[in-house]
């Protein structure tokens, strides 16, 4: 009963092998997935253990919270680090997949037999790319609600909304021949409701400079669909004294509230498919949209990053074992991924700060990462 339930599945996996009728590249695939696995698990350990300290560090201190707890946040929190380090995970894997293989003279063997360095590596590479993809479209968006509600829950326990650690609050609304700006001293748990707030009502001239035409200050201000509701507002415009104050005073907006007041939310917990809308709803309320365009294009760059992290692990393994030197050569490629990881970080701040093109920013380590690759299988095929 067990084989038959488990058959169809293993037939699955098998038509989704392109090399279904290729014994060397499906057997390098089950090695591969394998040794991706056994790589995956300990990156996953180390970030646990990482995560469960800090949680039960950061949090012992200011709430009784139980081990249990703890683990239920790690458990939340740990997937967003884990999808940071998960390159890693394919260098690793590759480098303990080809090394095994050269370890079982299997390697060996296929040289001998004229099979090049290409037909083995790609099927690593490939196999690394489509879990990429699985990365964009269903583990980013996992890991980005499970770290949106561990962030609710850390704000829960600690008795203190996650708006409040903000300081004050600006946003900017507008279209046409109107912009306002607006600054709340702080906001309510309650996304949208804003306590001491000002609103600037400037108008853009025939030479589309702004003209300041009035200020209202109230003491609280919601934004609901369409417009924003004020209470105890006074008014005061450049043409006249002070008007007497509203009790409630309401203010056109074409501000979303369930989106206007994420921009305040990490770009780790917003999933990649919410990730264009909120950069649109940013530039409708006029503000800076450089870090969730780069971390768009560093996702839309994934899977050619795990594919040149995976070639990169295969290279360095492709030494004759009987030739010595093969610890240096993994050693070499453990320091290539972290000096890869450094460029990345290096580029992603570079990016931020408006020093090159977004695009170029989000998408030339994994460029950089593959032509490596691509430059070291060639000098090793053909010397």
């Amino acid at each position: 009963m067990n084989m038959q339930r488990r058959l169809p599945f293993l037939e699955t996996l098998a038509y989704l092998n392109p090399w279904r009728k290729s014994r060397l590249e499906t057997y390098i695939l089950q090695t591969c997935i394998q040794a991706f696995a056994s790589a995956l698990m300990i990156v996953s350990s180390l970030i646990f253990l990482i995560e469960y300290v800090s949680i039960s560090k950061n949090l012992g201190a200011k709430a009784d919270v139980s081990g249990l707890s703890v683990i239920g946040l790690m458990l939340e929190k740990s997937p967003g680090s884990i999808l940071v380090l998960l390159p890693f995970a394919f260098l690793f894997g590759s480098l303990f997949a080809f090394v095994n293989l050269n370890r079982r003279s299997e390697l060996i063997a296929m040289r001998a037999a004229g099979v090049s360095a290409w037909r083995f590596v790609t099927p690593a590479a490939i196999l690394a790319f489509a879990f990429g993809l699985m990365t964009i479209g269903v583990f980013n968006p996992v890991a980005s609600r499970l770290s949106d509600h561990y962030d609710k829950v850390v704000g829960q326990i600690s008795h203190d909304a996650d708006v409040k650690d903000m300081g004050a609050i600006y946003l900017r609304q507008g279209e046409g021949s109107q912009q306002i700006v607006i600054r709340a001293e702080s906001q309510d748990k309650v996304i949208g409701h804003l306590k001491g707030v000002t609103f600037w009502v400037y108008d853009i001239d025939a030479k589309q400079v702004p003209v300041f035409r009035k200020r209202i200050d109230a003491q609280e201000a919601t934004l609901r669909a369409g417009f924003w509701q004020l209470k105890n507002a006074r008014e005061a415009s450049v043409e006249g004294p002070a008007v007497p104050a509203y009790d409630v005073l309401t203010i056109p907006s074409n501000l979303d509230p369930q989106k206007a007041f994420k921009k305040y939310a990490s770009t780790q917990a917003v999933p990649f498919w919410r990730l264009p809308g909120l950069i649109n709803q940013n530039r409708i309320s006029g503000f800076s949209t450089a870090m969730y365009e780069l971390k768009l294009h560093q996702l839309l760059s994934t899977p050619l990053m795990f594919a040149a992290m995976t070639a990169l692990g295969a290279v360095f393994s492709l030494r004759l074992m009987r030739l010595g030197g093969m610890t240096g050569l993994v050693i070499s490629g453990i320091s290539l991924g972290f000096v890869i990881f450094f460029v990345n970080q290096l580029f992603s701040s570079m990016g931020k700060a408006g020093v090159i093109p977004i695009f170029l920013a989000g998408w030339s380590p994994a460029v950089l990462a593959m032509l490596a690759a691509m430059t070291l299988i060639v000098y090793t095929e053909d010397g």
